[in-house]
């Protein structure tokens, strides 16, 4: 292999991919390095006795320009599939039933997931002053905005479903920034969520459609594809002790490869995507204050569980699945119905449902042993699914012990952070989940972004 490439990538999974992609396609040299001995990172699609299955992330939205323009872009090496027309029915557990999560006004108001009271509050939500408080909760921006109810049936059990969070934890300003700038734009969430419908957007913008989708064959297929239109030559995957140094002119990158065999790299920009716990290690001539700034952040530990029957005689699974908030008390987070989304995933006339443990607030069930996890998944399914004899054909366990990052008040010394050490050393780039979302969307508008920029700098 060379040993001076333009550009070097730490880290191969959807942003680390996204950001080489584009590189490689400029014509620019790039060089991907990973400690996997796969690309994708989280990503991974599996497949056993008839079912297509996920152990990282189940599903993507469509949330941004760029990861439209992405899966386009690499048509016919991965095709998109969005989720079929019941995805948008979904399922809140209260007082252990499952309730349909209100689609309009009409089921807003008759829905048994919200008090009366708050029910009535609701109407005078476009009328309260914005917030002042850059550092205010979820929990409190809710209470104050909408109440309690919704705080405990609405929010609680959708940060479940994406941070797999604790409101009470979570700052929107910086997890959920669209939310926090609708009151802060608008002075309020359904004044401000109607007039945006009024704002005129470009075709291009149209891409980003909010829907539900997954690539057919599984999500592994859009790392797969960007790896082969890269060239597996320009991967180095298995790498252990990365380290990366400061020379008088870029940097060098030592490692051992999968044989290990020590090799050194040499390249004027080097592109971190890895996690930020890693960060001490590969940069270690960085200052430690603003290392330890980077690295200050809370991860939520999940088990994720896919669960396949050849037939199917539980509950209908009429719907994108079910949300388990906090307040039931119950041993699992929510649950998806992925062979009701998506074909080929389950044989005709069974079910693949994915079940989530753990999260913020339960992370010890995430260290209970397999055999534990097993007769907890048991007791719940057979007491919210329907299914009276547990006999699975498929029960697959994956452990992520640091699957999401949580974005509370210490994420604005984190972003500073971030933005110094870019500054102190140029030609050093900091990427990845730690900021800028945690949604693939996000992962691939910021590959996209990072690419752009160090192309044209």
């Amino acid at each position: 292999m060379e040993n001076k490439y333009d550009i070097i990538v730490l880290g191969a999974g959807l942003t680390g991919l996204t950001t080489s992609y584009y590189i490689h396609k400029s014509g620019k040299k790039v060089l991907v390095i990973d400690p996997n001995s796969h690309v994708g990172g989280v990503i991974q699609t599996d497949a056993k006795n008839g079912f297509l299955f996920e152990k990282g992330p189940n599903t993507g939205i469509l949330g941004s320009v760029e990861i439209a323009e992405l899966i386009e872009d690499l048509h016919p090496d991965c095709e998109i599939e969005v989720g079929n027309k019941i995805v948008d029915k979904r399922f809140i557990l209260h007082n252990a039933k499952w309730q349909p999560l209100p689609a309009g006004l009409s089921q807003g108001v008759t829905t048994p997931l919200f008090s009366f009271k708050d029910k009535l509050r609701l109407l005078g939500e476009p009328f309260r002053k914005p917030g002042t408080n850059d550092n205010e909760t979820l929990a409190e921006l809710v209470k104050r905005r909408m109440g309690q109810s919704f705080l405990d049936y609405a929010i609680d059990p959708f940060i479940l479903g994406v941070y797999a969070g604790d409101p009470s934890y979570l700052v929107p300003k910086y997890a959920l920034p669209k939310l926090y700038n609708l009151e802060q734009d608008y002075g309020s969430f359904i004044g401000g969520a109607i007039k945006k419908k009024f704002i005129k957007t470009s075709e291009r913008d149209k891409k980003a459609t909010r829907k539900i989708f997954t690539i057919k064959g599984g999500l592994s297929k859009l790392a797969d594809a960007i790896y082969k239109r890269i060239g597996e030559e320009k991967f180095i995957l298995g790498a252990t002790n990365i380290e990366v140094g400061k020379l008088d002119k870029g940097y060098s990158v030592k490692l051992f490869n999968a044989n290990k065999e020590p090799l050194e790299f040499q390249s004027d920009k080097i592109i971190t995507t890895t996690p930020a716990f890693q960060l001490e290690n590969l940069l270690p001539f960085v200052e430690k204050d603003l290392i330890k700034d980077v690295q200050n952040v809370f991860y939520a530990p999940v088990v994720e569980v896919a669960i396949g029957f050849n037939k199917w005689e539980g509950v209908s699974l009429d719907g994108f699945g079910g949300l388990i908030p906090h307040k039931e008390k119950r041993d699992i987070l929510g649950v998806m119905y992925m062979s009701s989304l998506f074909e080929g995933r389950a044989p005709e006339g069974g079910a693949l449902i994915s079940v989530f443990v753990g999260g913020a607030r339960r992370p010890e069930l995430t260290k209970l042993s397999d055999e534990k996890i097993k007769k907890l998944v048991e007791k719940e399914f057979k007491e919210l699914m329907g299914v009276e004899n547990f006999n699975p054909d498929l029960f697959e366990i994956s452990h992520h012990n640091r699957a999401i990052p949580q974005y509370g008040k210490e994420s604005k010394e984190r972003f500073a952070a971030v933005k110094s050490i870019q500054k102190e050393y140029p030609g050093l780039f900091i990427g990845g989940n730690l900021y800028d979302g945690i949604g693939m969307a996000d992962r691939v508008k910021q590959g996209k972004q990072m690419a752009d920029f160090v192309i044209n700098n």
